[in-house]
């Protein structure tokens, strides 16, 4: 039987529901929007999926009749597919404004829902996303603060096998592969790609052969942490730059892709404008370059980039889980001085620097000492996030970071 893991997002849910007439929970399927939902309301709310076809076909073809049957307060699961419910919603709630938490909706496709949405129900409801687990849910610490949000002390970090951090990495975030670690990875993670393409992107849009459509995926992964060049990609597969461009928004509008744009300050240095691309998943990742054994993921190729990856969805899952937006760049010059992470925060700008290494230096802070120094701010921390256990002072207030402690 699978286990409950508690989300950092429950106490944000609550409070939404205590200011907003309703409340809409986004995210890439089988994140656990239904499970925390049912965990967090269960008790007091009744549920309701309009996926099934002929509950799907009630919805749409009778709003208020639908409405009727399923009072508030409702949960009303996957409502992409009954869009129709949406003014109705809207009909009711404006019939009682002042009461709160009437109605919690949840979809899996972000690209047309949102824009409905906020057609309908400006004004009337919170809009927050469920990623998959961090590593701090995993691990049992859901309100774990972020490194620079607290005052850490340099010392030695925790202790952990550097197998098993890759295992989990190979295993990723999705919850069903955490509650229950004796499922096959490789078959779970094939048959999330395969559901995936078929329900969400054959769903919202044309894309023509799925084969090539694979053969994407699997290009891009190969090219995660990387700076893309879309006409690069077109030409390999012999599709459209265009089509490419396409694919890769549809990608990020349904949570499979985080795609970082550059830092622009004026610091009077070229910077390189290309974006950098992830996946959002690093069990998705390892999957798709054909990743099984965590020995292979961590001696091969791609072991900084699968690093680099990890850090960057911990940090993404980690601030959208609290209902914030993360606002996340990287930077670097056209000199080659690069900093893999640019995090506004308060305020402030956090650089961080990924290095698959257990053995961090003070040279591996450099591009993070020019960073602090051509932006002016040399009283903020930077991070060298590493596989080691040590954490240690690098200078000018740089830290190296075991990632168990990130």
């Amino acid at each position: 039987m699978s286990t409950y893991i508690i989300r950092s997002l429950e106490p944000i849910l609550k409070k939404a529901t205590t200011e907003f007439p309703s409340v809409v929970l986004t995210g890439p399927r089988q994140s656990g929007k239904t499970t925390i939902l049912k965990h967090v309301f269960g008790k007091e709310y009744r549920y309701v999926s309009v996926e099934p076809p002929d509950i799907r076909i009630a919805a749409r073809e009778d709003p208020r009749g639908f409405l009727a049957l399923y009072q508030p307060p409702v949960i009303i699961d996957e409502i992409q597919h009954a869009p129709e419910l949406l003014p109705y919603i809207k009909e009711v709630i404006d019939n009682n404004r002042d009461r709160s938490g009437q109605y919690i909706l949840t979809g899996s496709q972000n690209l047309l829902l949102v824009e409905k949405i906020t057609e309908s129900l400006a004004g009337r409801t919170a809009m927050l996303r469920l990623l998959p687990l961090s590593w701090r849910e995993i691990r049992g610490l859901p309100n774990k603060l972020l490194p620079w949000e607290t005052k850490i002390s340099v010392t030695s970090g925790t202790e952990s096998t550097t197998r098993e951090l890759w295992t989990s990495f190979l295993r990723g975030g999705y919850p069903e592969l955490n509650a229950n670690q004796n499922r096959d990875i490789s078959l779970w993670q094939a048959s999330y790609v395969q559901t995936y393409l078929e329900r969400d992107i054959r769903g919202l849009r044309q894309i023509g052969d799925l084969t090539q459509f694979q053969s994407f995926l699997r290009a891009l992964a190969a090219r995660s942490a990387q700076l893309v060049n879309f006409s690069d990609i077109a030409r390999d597969l012999g599709i459209a730059l265009n089509t490419v461009k396409s694919w890769l928004s549809l990608l990020e509008a349904t949570y499979q892709v985080i795609v970082l744009r550059p830092y622009h300050a004026n610091i009077g240095k070229r910077l390189v404008k290309s974006p950098k691309v992830y996946f959002s998943d690093v069990g998705t990742l390892c999957y798709l370059t054909g990743l099984r054994d965590p020995d292979h993921a961590a001696s091969g190729p791609m072991s900084g980039q699968i690093l680099e990856t990890a850090v960057l969805s911990e940090i993404v899952r980690t601030l959208t889980h609290r209902g914030i937006d993360p606002q996340i760049y990287f930077w670097r010059t056209s000199t080659g001085h690069e900093v893999d992470f640019i995090i506004e925060s308060e305020g402030k700008l956090i650089p961080v620097e990924v290095k698959q290494t257990s053995t961090p230096r003070p040279a591996m802070a450099t591009s993070i000492k020019t960073f602090m120094s051509d932006t002016g701010d040399l009283t903020n921390s930077g991070y060298v996030v590493h596989m080691g256990n040590m954490m240690l002072p690098l200078g000018l207030n740089v830290i190296s970071l075991p990632f168990w402690d990130l």
